[in-house]
């Protein structure tokens, strides 16, 4: 006896499908489950809400060839990656990137440190001088193999590509490191329960 007609079977394929292909709704933000990186399909491997105190400060989505539920895994995956951030509190650019340096400041030892001074110098004169952060603002950190790390803000590139691909997983382990930003966003980033 069939428990299925192919019809039905199809139906309930197409609709998982269509489920999947649906973004993701954190804090009112929709996170879509896929970007196109140097020309290159990405899936969403985590998303969460970074907080402050009572303050939603942003919604962070992380895009990779496949989805990734270890820092190490996320580190090491190949190809092209973006860390996309959805803006949700007015930030200056100094606070943004004051936070942003400390982030990558707080996961990197000495050596680390040292071998990245002349992109952390830049990051901090270009912060110093961005206008202020706006709540919807988009603002993305892409790893394209063979140019660098390019940053935008609303699709405005805004600094030259940064060719080390170190420094893209130094930017990453802001929240991924052994000292994120946020301890609760690792965990959503990364799909554990808080």
């Amino acid at each position: 006896m069939k428990l299925f007609s192919k019809t039905t079977l199809a139906a309930a394929v197409l609709g998982m499908a269509m489920s999947l292909a649906q973004a993701v709704e954190i804090s009112g933000v929709k996170v879509d489950e896929a970007a196109k990186v140097g020309g290159k399909d990405l899936v969403l491997s985590g998303a969460g809400l970074r907080t402050k105190t009572i303050f939603k400060i942003y919604v962070l989505g992380i895009y990779l060839n496949k989805k990734e539920t270890t820092t190490a895994g996320v580190l090491a995956a190949p190809g092209p990656k973006r860390a996309k951030i959805h803006v949700l509190r007015e930030l200056t650019g100094e606070e943004f990137g004051g936070a942003f340096l400390a982030g990558i400041n707080k996961n990197l030892d000495k050596e680390e440190k040292s071998k990245y001074v002349n992109q952390l110098l830049k990051f901090g004169e270009l912060f110093e001088t961005l206008p202020p952060l706006k709540p919807g603002d988009i603002v993305m950190a892409d790893w394209v193999p063979g140019t660098g790390t390019v940053i935008t803000i609303n699709g405005k590139q805004i600094i030259d590509p940064l060719p080390d691909p170190g420094f893209f997983n130094a930017i990453l382990r802001i929240w991924y490191g052994d000292k994120p930003a946020e301890v609760a966003l690792k965990h959503a980033l990364l799909g554990e329960p808080t």
